[in-house]
């Protein structure tokens, strides 16, 4: 059952990630049925517009979010880190464990939603975690940038694209072919790269709720 329709009480904290400190927001809802750990695209942070958007529908549906840096400050002046996909994904696994050992939330299953190159960090980590992570979805993602680790995932995994985004979508259609678990592909009529277009990004915090309202069990 979704908690769409009720009214939600959300504890709301910042908190710091591993050596490097990374930030973070994150947000519990009273009775949370597992965590989303949101794993940003180029040139994004954990304030990323679309996924506080995203972000806050799932806090409605009692979900746990989590947003956070991939990178430090310094990190993010070299161009080159940001699409380092093994080291966005090394980042992930570590958010992803510290959310398994908090107390706050190390009884929620974790679910990881990445947006461009971060949902090849989040494909990675889920790949190398299989135990850890219960489900992943990619919004206009490039999961085609995780390419080596795409037949390890296990976690059923959806891949959200803008049916505007044309080159964006056989990208995708490949690294989906590649997938092994168990999958689904959405394309959203006249959605671009970013969803925003009235509505688009609606149809991206839908499918994401009830992929992960059905895949993340506790």
């Amino acid at each position: 059952m979704s908690g769409k329709g009720e009214r939600v009480t959300i504890d709301r904290l910042d908190v710091t990630i591993g050596a490097k400190r990374l930030e973070g927001c994150l947000a519990v809802p009273d009775d949370a049925r597992g965590i989303v750990i949101f794993a940003h695209g180029s040139g994004s942070s954990r304030l990323s517009p679309r996924n506080a958007h995203v972000a806050k529908a799932l806090n409605r549906r009692r979900l746990a979010t989590l947003q956070f840096d991939l990178l430090t400050e310094f990190e993010a002046l070299d161009r080159a880190n940001v699409f380092d996909i093994p080291l966005l994904g090394e980042r992930v696994m570590e958010t992803v464990r510290w959310a398994g050992s908090e107390e706050t939330t190390r009884a929620l299953a974790i679910g990881l939603f990445g947006a461009s190159t971060g949902a090849a960090a989040a494909l990675h980590a889920a790949a190398a975690l299989p135990e850890n992570v219960a489900a992943v979805v990619s919004r206009g993602g490039r999961p085609d940038l995780a390419e080596s680790m795409l037949g390890k995932v296990r976690a059923p995994t959806l891949l959200i694209v803008g049916g505007a985004d044309s080159h964006v979508i056989e990208l995708n259609e490949q690294a989906y072919a590649r997938l092994a678990c168990r999958k689904q592909l959405v394309i959203v009529p006249g959605a671009s790269h970013l969803f925003e277009e009235p509505g688009t990004l609606d149809r991206v915090v839908d499918a994401a709720g009830d992929w992960f309202e059905k895949n993340l069990q506790s």
